[in-house]
């Protein structure tokens, strides 16, 4: 099974090697046909801290790394 692949912006990095990322996703309703937005937050690896706030990073899944972490961000 392939690993899903999100993408968004970085909201925190106080963490060691740990970053949160803000993933946005846009959908139709199926009555009102009105565009909605619902965002997530997903807590991503970061093995070098290289990424701060505000950057656009892509994650993809992988096996759990601690307690919350599941996902692990591919170097742009």
């Amino acid at each position: 099974m392939p690993k899903r692949i999100l993408q968004g912006v970085v909201t925190s990095n106080q963490n060691e090697q740990t970053v949160t990322v803000s993933v946005e996703r846009r959908f139709k309703h199926p009555l009102l046909h009105k565009t909605f937005s619902k965002s997530k937050k997903y807590r991503a690896h970061d093995e070098n801290n290289s990424f701060n706030v505000g950057d656009t990073v892509r994650i993809q899944e992988c096996p759990p790394k601690s307690k919350t972490k599941r996902w692990e961000v591919i170097a742009e």
